[in-house]
C-alpha cells in the first residue's frame, strides 16, 4: 500500500522518521546540510513540499521557528506533529549566552524545573531518550493514518528502540573520561547531550547564534576559560568560526567542532546514529586530549 506523503523539518527528525518507515517509503526533509534552523528561509520547493504533505514531523515552534507561521497555511490539510510533545519527552528550559555558574539555578529557573513551552530548550533530540519518545509518537502518527502498513512501523520503531538503547550506552561509556572537564560552546546547543552524560558546560560564546557578542562579552568569556580552567571551546560548522580562535586567544584552551545537526551527512535512517557519534567523538577528542 502507498504510504502518506511524509516531511520532517530537520536531519535528525527525518533520521527518525525514515528508520520508522524503512522498507514502506521515505520522508522528504525540509532543512538540509549546514543551514541553521535558527534563521532559515523557506524555498519555492520546500514550500511545495509542505503543501503537499499529509504528514508533518517537527521539534516544535521553540525550534523551527521559521516554520511556526507556515505550517498553520502550507500544511493545514495535514496533520503537523510537534515532537516537543511527545508523551515521554523531557524539556529543559533555555539558559543565557555568556558564562554559567552552577547550574542549580539558572536564571530563576529551579534545576529541575519543568520549563513552560516557550521557555524550553529545542534541542531536546540530542537526548537519546527524547529520541525514544519521539520514535514512539511517529510510530504511532504513521500506523494511525495508514493502518495498512502499521504493522512494519510498530516493527520498526521496536528494533530503532533497541538500537536507541545500544547507543546510548555506547555514548556513556565513550564519553566516561569527558566527565566534568570545563569547556565552552559556540552557542547552548548541547545541554541535553551534557544532563544526558555528565558533561560540564562553563559558558556559549553567543547567546543567539546570528548575533555576535560584543567586547565586553568576549572579556568575560576569556576570563571564564581561565577562572573554571577550560579545557577546550567549540564552534559549529553552520556558523562563523573565527569568534572561537578570538575567544581562546591568549588561553591555554585548545580548539574543537561540534555539529548538533549533522551537516555532513546523508539524510537516511542511519543519520541520526552517526550524528551522535560524531558529537561524542569530537567532545571525547578534545576534552580528553
Amino acid at each position: 500500500a502507498a504510504q502518506p506523503a511524509v516531511v520532517a523539518s530537520i536531519m535528525p527528525v527525518h533520521a527518525l522518521v525514515a528508520s520508522v518507515m524503512e522498507g514502506v517509503g521515505a520522508p522528504e526533509i525540509v532543512v538540509r546540510g549546514a543551514a541553521s534552523p535558527h534563521a532559515y528561509a523557506l524555498k519555492p520547493s520546500e514550500a511545495r513540499l509542505l503543501d503537499r504533505a499529509k504528514i508533518v514531523f517537527w521539534i516544535g515552534p521553540i525550534y523551527e521557528t521559521f516554520l511556526d507561521k507556515t505550517l498553520m497555511t502550507l500544511a493545514s490539510k495535514g496533520t503537523v506533529v510537534p515532537l516537543m510533545g511527545a508523551p515521554g519527552v523531557t524539556l529543559l528550559p533555555t539558559r543565557g549566552g555568556g558564562v554559567w555558574e552552577d547550574d542549580d539555578e539558572l536564571h530563576g529557573h529551579a534545576k529541575d524545573a519543568k520549563p513552560a513551552n516557550d521557555e524550553a530548550d529545542g534541542h531536546l533530540f540530542l537526548d537519546p531518550a527524547n529520541a525514544k519518545a519521539m520514535t514512539r509518537s511517529i510510530a504511532a502518527t504513521l500506523a494511525k493514518a495508514d493502518a495498512a502498513n502499521a504493522a512494519r512501523y510498530e516493527a520498526n520503531a521496536a528494533s530503532l528502540l533497541t538500537r536507541l538503547d545500544a547507543l546510548d550506552l555506547e555514548l556513556r561509556t565513550k564519553l566516561s573520561s569527558a566527565r566534568e572537564r570545563p569547556y565552552l560552546v559556540f552557542h547552548d546547543a548541547y545541554q541535553y547531550f551534557e544532563k544526558r552524560y555528565g558533561l560540564k558546560a562553563a559558558g556559549s560564546i553567543t547567546v543567539t547564534p546570528d548575533r555576535r557578542p560584543g567586547a565586553r562579552r568576549l572579556s568575560e568569556l576569556r576570563k571564564r576559560i581561565a577562572s573554571a580552567e577550560a579545557v577546550c571551546v567549540f564552534s559549529e560548522p553552520q556558523f562563523e568560526p573565527s569568534l572561537v580562535k578570538t575567544v581562546v586567544e591568549g588561553t591555554n584552551a585548545r580548539t574543537g567542532v561540534l555539529d548538533p545537526l549533522g551537516a555532513d551527512l546523508t539524510p537516511g535512517p542511519n543519520a541520526y546514529f552517526a550524528m551522535m557519534r560524531n558529537l561524542a567523538k569530537a567532545f571525547a577528542g578534545c576534552l580528553a586530549g
